[in-house]
C-alpha cells in the first residue's frame, strides 16, 4: 500500500531522516518505533506532504505522491491522527467528525463504524471537543481521520498522555481495523508493550536511520526493548 524508497530530509545543515526504505502492506499494522528526536514525526509530516521530501520517492499503491500536495495525499486515502490530536476544541464532536468527510460528496454521513469502536463519541455528539478528556479527544481524532473510509491510516502516539483503559479501547480498535484486511496501519510508538501486542512488522529508527526491522511476533527475541532503553 505504501512505499518508501531512499527517503531524505533535512533541517537547515542537519540530516534528519537518512536514506530510509520500507514498505507498508494493507492488512498489517507496521509499527515505528524510536526515541523522542530520532526524526519519527519529521517522516510522518514529509509522508502527508506537510514537509517535503528532499531526495528519495514515496509511492501509495501504484500513485507516485512524493511532490504531491497534502489535500491530494487525503484524497487518495491516507488517513492521518498527529501527535497531540489537533482536534477543534471549538467544535462540537460531531462536527469534528464532520471535518473528517471533508473530501467527500456533500451529505455524506460519519460511519457507524467509529461510533461502534467508541460508543463515548455517540453520548457526546453536541460537546465541545475541548470539554472532553484526552482520551476521549483522542478517539475523537481517530474517529475523525477513519471518517472517509482511508485505506492507509497513519497514527502518531496515540497513546501519549492517555488513561489505561482508553488504551485498552484503542488498541481493540486498532486491530479490529487491521482484521477487516482492507486498510493498512503504520503507528509510530514508545509505548513498547502496546506496540508489540499490535505489531505485525516493527521498523526502529535511531538518528534518522532504520536501524532494526522485523516481524512483530520476534520483537522480544530480537531484544527491541533493550535497544529502545539503550
Amino acid at each position: 500500500m505504501l512505499k518508501v524508497d531512499n527517503l531524505n530530509q533535512y533541517y537547515g545543515g542537519s540530516h534528519i531522516l537518512r536514506g530510509l526504505s520500507f514498505e507498508v502492506p494493507v492488512g498489517k499494522v507496521t509499527t515505528l518505533l524510536g526515541r523522542n528526536g530520532v526524526g519519527k514525526t519529521t517522516l510522518l509530516k514529509t509522508l502527508m506532504g506537510l514537509v517535503p521530501a528532499a531526495s528519495g520517492t514515496i509511492h501509495f499503491g501504484a500513485q507516485d505522491i512524493t511532490r504531491a500536495p497534502s489535500y491530494n495525499r487525503v484524497r487518495a486515502g491516507i488517513g492521518y491522527v498527529p501527535q497531540g490530536r489537533e482536534i477543534f476544541p471549538r467544535l462540537s464532536v460531531e462536527e469534528n467528525l464532520l471535518m473528517g468527510l471533508a473530501t467527500q460528496p456533500r451529505g455524506s454521513s460519519i460511519p457507524q463504524r467509529i461510533f461502534d469502536m467508541f460508543p463515548v463519541l455517540k453520548q457526546m455528539m453536541g460537546r465541545r471537543g475541548g470539554d472532553l478528556s484526552g482520551g476521549q479527544q483522542q478517539q475523537l481524532a481517530i474517529g475523525r481521520a477513519l471518517a472517509f473510509g482511508p485505506k492507509l491510516l497513519i497514527l502518531d502516539e496515540p497513546t501519549e498522555g492517555i488513561q489505561p483503559s482508553i488504551i485498552k479501547d484503542i488498541e481493540r480498535a486498532i486491530r479490529s481495523l487491521a482484521a477487516t484486511g482492507e486498510m493498512a496501519i503504520l503507528l509510530v510508538e514508545q509505548y513498547y508493550d502496546f506496540a508489540r501486542a499490535l505489531s505485525d512488522q516493527y521498523l526502529v529508527m535511531e538518528r534518522g536511520e532504520i536501524v532494526m526491522r522485523g516481524e512483530g511476533a520476534n520483537m522480544d527475541a530480537d531484544g527491541v526493548r533493550e535497544a529502545l532503553a539503550v
